[in-house]
């Protein structure tokens, strides 16, 4: 009998906005437009004749039917995804190397300088996985990884800002690697910046529209934390999904973003300044996490040795004041 069954696209782009609760975070991560998702969901929420979400206006929720149908194609996507790296692992895991990174950090920092990686290892085939969720390395969802946090047990210091982000769904048998530290930078367009108006000290950055990152929930108190400085209560909140959302609305003048260094080298002062020194790095860092069974796979180390000489040259502030 043929299978009824509903389109791939369909089910990746429902997956995708129940598990983060957003049809513009959805789109980024699947590299599609919010209107794209928007049908995608509508088309099945037609296929099976019921609501799956309710639209709210910044953000959506799962109805009941919702909440059960995401558990139960999450569980079924998570098999035929096994079952996909795990035949090609068997296949040709002596060529192919799957890594999994931020969708940010992969835009703004890795794939501007990966191709060096090619040049110097040419029978490395590499493929990309972008994701801020926690990898799970010993289900075969990538060789290596990198993500950002806190490692278990670390101590931290109380000032330095959270990092809400789980790195790994499981740390048995993980290495993790240092790469840089996450120091979080103000970053504005300079066609915003009023004469008026001075951005010299954290101060001053009060003044103007500041734009959260829902990833990053406690970036900017934290931060202004740091400098004795509190938004003041009833701010107009500008909030965007992730880093490269907030990035693009400074660089277009809606207001102060604050974002990690590492991300903002490739744009010119023409675009983007950080009026404000910072040098107080996250209660966390940036990793390059594998299992340790598997350092020793010649693309494993190749891609380690690699990826750490060029976290050696990244700059704590990349974008001049």
């Amino acid at each position: 009998m043929r299978r009824v069954l509903p389109s791939m696209i369909a089910l990746s782009a429902f997956e995708a906005a129940g598990r983060l609760g957003s049809f513009s975070a959805a789109a980024e991560e699947l590299f599609v437009t919010q209107g794209a998702i928007s049908r995608q969901i509508r088309g099945l929420e037609e296929h099976l004749g019921t609501k799956l979400f309710i639209r709210l206006t910044r953000r959506v929720e799962l109805t009941p039917a919702g909440e059960m149908y995401l558990r139960e194609i999450q569980q079924a996507l998570d098999h035929v995804e096994r079952a996909t790296v795990n035949f090609k692992t068997r296949e040709s895991r002596h060529s192919i190397l799957t890594i999994s990174v931020l969708p940010s950090v992969a835009s703004f920092w890795l794939m501007s300088r990966l191709d060096s990686f090619t040049q110097r290892n040419p029978s490395i085939e590499t493929r990309i996985l972008t994701s801020i969720r926690a990898v799970d390395l010993q289900a075969n969802e990538a060789d290596v990884a990198i993500r950002v946090g806190a490692l278990p047990g670390k101590i931290y210091d109380a000032r330095q800002p959270r990092i809400d982000l789980d790195m790994v769904s499981n740390w048995r048998g993980v290495n993790a690697e240092p790469l840089f530290d996450d120091v979080l930078v103000p970053i504005v367009s300079p066609r915003l910046l009023d004469s008026n108006h001075p951005l010299n000290t954290p101060e001053d950055l009060l003044r103007y529209p500041l734009i959260h990152t829902a990833s990053r929930t406690h970036a900017w108190r934290d931060w202004l934390g740091i400098y004795g400085l509190h938004e003041p209560p009833g701010k107009e909140r500008i909030e965007y999904g992730h880093f490269f959302m907030a990035i693009e609305a400074a660089r277009k003048g809606q207001g102060v973003a604050l974002v990690p260094s590492v991300l903002i080298s490739s744009f010119s002062p023409e675009e983007l300044v950080t009026p404000i020194r910072s040098e107080t790095p996250s209660a966390g860092s940036y990793y390059l996490l594998m299992l340790a069974d598997r350092a020793h796979e010649p693309q494993c180390a190749a891609f380690c040795s690699w990826i750490k000489e060029q976290a050696a040259h990244v700059q704590a502030i990349s974008v001049p004041a």
